[in-house]
């Protein structure tokens, strides 16, 4: 076992302790990070090629073990850590993106770095203690490159910056913003944002470099303490000699090959063929492997010429110059909201999907479950590039590109409770020469306002390119892939007229000063101002209905102890409540109730009956009912969910009524107002709409002859009191069900049947 070696520093006044030489003491290094109780583990392992390749074979992972979290995963059937999340396969590209530049161009050994999640608090993110154990763990390694690199992450609340805050710290935070940073300058950007602007951005930047240095200087005395010898690379390149003759062959072919690959995103085939007819005036193998990196050199040198000295772009454009654009909606028929997007040989067909909350994402992580409501997935197949490619689940780039257009839309999307809807929004790359990831931000505001989806801004976004040799400079807008390729940053932004939502920033070079940014953030302001007008010519405000054919939802909330009898024993009376409206219903534990259907009036009937329950009924209230029950002595109408009122035959009619069912049958719909509401909470009504003219309780019964027909038998007591109302020897609970309160045995009334009868409705000559 290695010597145990532990460095500690504080980061925005938190404590992190590095330690290495306890842990996987086999791999090529190993560094433990330890924030508050969240713990990472980063180790580094290196192997020579087994076959050539034509880029450095780095691969980042990083692993958020559910354990981690005191989590046992929550399938039924499958236990184990699965494939890697979204969020796992973003903290890892978030980490490589920090690293990769800093090895040598053409260092082709394989490396594998892994960042696994041991114990997490809730509070001290360990996406970002990750990035910082890996930097740490590649500088104590012996791999060649120009470390290390400082990752800080930068809240602000208040107008005050927060240097590494935690979870809950950045949920009331108007900014995310992630920096990688070595000593000389900034290398990755990642942002969101809700709205902030350019000057926030570059002051938050300017602050996350300078605590970058606190880890940068943590990082060296570490990997000093552990006396690591770093193996000295040395870059196998061609011979002057070939370069030139290579140079003499094709110098006079570069423009026309610069202008061909502008119109195309991936390789040229005038490229190949080029290199292929090149190739052949070679005996040497080792001369003919050098033809095809000498002319890409040759091309790029002409396209950073021709930018820097003459501010032409390969496709002819200015440096500013934004592509011809176009914006359409309502592409798609019976889609609930599309957009299509074009800028220049950039295309993009955004879908927007509109279903119940239960169809939002539950997502498993070692800090808990979460759940998203909003969803945006994104799909570029090999047909975009004019190519023949793998098509199949989607790669790290498909999902970190998804993931930055959905960044960008967050924070203008509505709330739940002003938009019940869970929201799902594909944006299907149908061209591509430049930003897709821009394109799909335009792409998907015009699809969510062709929703109806009442986002408060549209978003629009646009990828910005820079230029540096020396002491110049070039800042271009909206760059083609061309561009991109050749060029020394991809810096994507996105936001509203107001400000920025998103930012993702890559360099290739160590020369980017906040300097740079300031202005390369002013110049995409522009930009991003003529994108959206494109949108808003086609779409300026969202739809003022969801479409035809998207679920219309409403919520609706009933109290905690009505949950159970919505739902019924075994969920009966929620699913015969669901197959009359014609609608799906979900309830949540707090009594929200989300209602959704195509049709308004089985949704609108459905909110009635939920509503409903939830109602206390008073005196004087009127109601439209249905008659459910018939009594000789009154009927029994349901006036709410779950809640029955008795009309009894005195209130029925102005004249007297001797039996209910001449005046009333099953199922008739009847006006009745509530007379009273008794102490044990059952509802007396009258079909007779004055109040003034109830009578008193006294005076309602019906006065039968107390002669049966079989002569004096000298008994002159009065009959027993028939059973009505309060006085009825009977209770009717709110399903309308009779509980007897009389023992049983005949009445000595005539035609008075035994509560027995009372219950089952049955009259019988006994």
């Amino acid at each position: 076992m290695n010597k145990r070696q532990v460095k500690t520093f504080k980061l925005g006044g938190k404590e992190i302790t590095l330690t290495t030489g306890v842990l996987a003491e086999q791999a090529d290094s190993a560094v433990m990070a330890r924030m508050g109780d969240t713990v990472v583990l980063a180790t580094v392992t290196s192997a020579p090629l087994k076959q050539e390749m034509d880029y450095f074979p780095l691969s980042v992972e990083y692993q958020e073990k559910l354990y981690a979290g005191g989590r046992i995963k929550g399938s039924r059937w499958v236990k184990r850590d699965g494939r890697p999340t979204d969020e796992e396969i973003l903290v890892g590209r978030l980490i490589d993106r920090s690293i990769r530049p800093l090895f040598p161009k053409t260092f082709k050994k394989e490396v594998q770095i892994i960042v696994a999640v041991l114990s997490v608090d809730g509070e001290n993110m360990p996406s970002m203690l990750g990035a910082i154990a890996a930097s740490a763990a590649v500088h104590t390694s012996k791999l060649p490159w120009k470390g290390p690199v400082g990752v800080v992450n930068i809240g602000l609340k208040d107008e005050k910056y927060i240097i590494n805050p935690t979870n809950s710290e950045l949920s009331e935070s108007v900014l995310d913003l992630v920096v990688s940073s070595t000593k000389e300058a900034v290398l990755m950007i990642e942002t969101g944002a809700k709205e902030v602007s350019e000057k926030q951005v570059v002051d938050g930047v300017k602050m996350a470099f300078d605590e970058a240095q606190n880890i940068n200087k943590a990082i060296e005395e570490f990997a000093a303490e552990k006396k690591i010898k770093r193996d000295v690379y040395e870059e196998d390149k061609p011979s002057k000699k070939l370069e030139e003759q290579v140079e003499k062959l094709v110098s006079k072919d570069i423009p026309e090959l610069v202008k061909n690959m502008a119109v195309h995103e991936g390789a040229s085939d005038v490229f190949k063929e080029m290199v292929t007819a090149v190739s052949e005036k070679f005996e040497k193998d080792e001369d003919k492997k050098w033809v095809a990196e000498i002319i890409d050199h040759l091309k790029k040198d002409y396209i950073r010429e021709q930018i820097l000295k003459k501010g032409v772009r390969p496709d002819g454009r200015k440096l500013t110059e934004i592509r011809k654009l176009s914006s359409e909606v309502g592409f798609l028929p019976r889609t609930h909201g599309s957009g299509l997007f074009t800028r220049g040989q950039t295309q993009v067909l955004s879908i927007a999907t509109l279903g119940s909350t239960q169809m939002g994402q539950l997502l498993e992580t070692a800090e808990g479950e979460q759940e998203k409501r909003y969803m945006h997935h994104y799909s570029m197949p090999p047909f975009t590039l004019g190519e023949v490619g793998r098509v199949g689940n989607p790669g790290r780039r498909e999902i970190g590109h998804g993931a930055l257009a959905e960044k960008a839309l967050m924070p203008v999307l509505p709330t739940e409770e002003n938009f019940p809807y869970a929201i799902r929004v594909v944006s299907e790359v149908m061209s591509s020469n430049g930003s897709t990831s821009m394109a799909s931000v335009c792409g998907s505001s015009l699809a969510l306002m062709d929703a109806g989806v009442p986002i408060t801004a549209p978003v629009s976004g646009i990828a910005m390119g820079l230029i540096i040799e020396g002491k110049d400079v070039a800042i271009l807008s909206d760059i083609m892939g061309i561009e991109d390729f050749n060029g020394d940053m991809d810096f994507k932004i996105a936001g509203t007229a107001k400000g920025i939502t998103a930012i993702q920033l890559d360099v290739k070079t160590l020369n980017l000063t906040p300097a740079i940014l300031e202005k390369a953030l002013e110049q995409a302001k522009v930009g991003r101002a003529e994108m959206l007008k494109s949108v808003t010519d086609a779409i300026d405000a969202p739809r003022k209905e969801v479409s035809t054919y998207a679920p219309k939802i409403k919520l609706v909330k009933v109290p905690v102890d009505k949950i159970g009898e919505l739902i019924g024993p075994g969920g009966k009376a929620i699913k015969k409540l669901m197959a009359d409206t014609g609608t799906h219903i979900d309830v949540e534990d707090d009594g929200s109730v989300s209602i959704s259907g195509i049709e308004k009036a089985g949704i609108e009937k459905a909110i009635e009956y939920v509503e409903g329950l939830g109602k206390e009924v008073t005196a004087g209230e009127i109601y439209e009912g249905e008659v459910v029950r018939i009594m000789p002595f009154g009927a029994f109408v349901n006036i709410l969910p779950g809640k029955d009122g008795m009309v009894h035959v005195s209130d029925m009619s102005e004249g007297y009524v001797a039996d209910a069912n001449d005046i009333v049958h099953i199922g008739d719909k009847v006006q009745v107002r509530v007379k009273e509401v008794d102490e044990m909470g059952r509802v007396n009504l009258s079909m007779r709409m004055d109040p003034s003219t109830d009578k008193p309780k006294e005076d309602r019964r019906p006065k039968p002859s107390y002669n049966r027909g079989g002569g004096d038998r000298g008994n002159n007591r009065p009959p027993a009191r028939r059973a009505y109302g309060s006085e009825r020897g009977f209770s009717r609970d709110n399903r309308g069900n009779a509980d007897r309160s009389q023992s049983e045995g005949r009445s000595s009334g005539p035609h008075f049947p035994t509560s027995r009868y009372f219950q089952t409705g049955t009259n019988v000559d006994r």
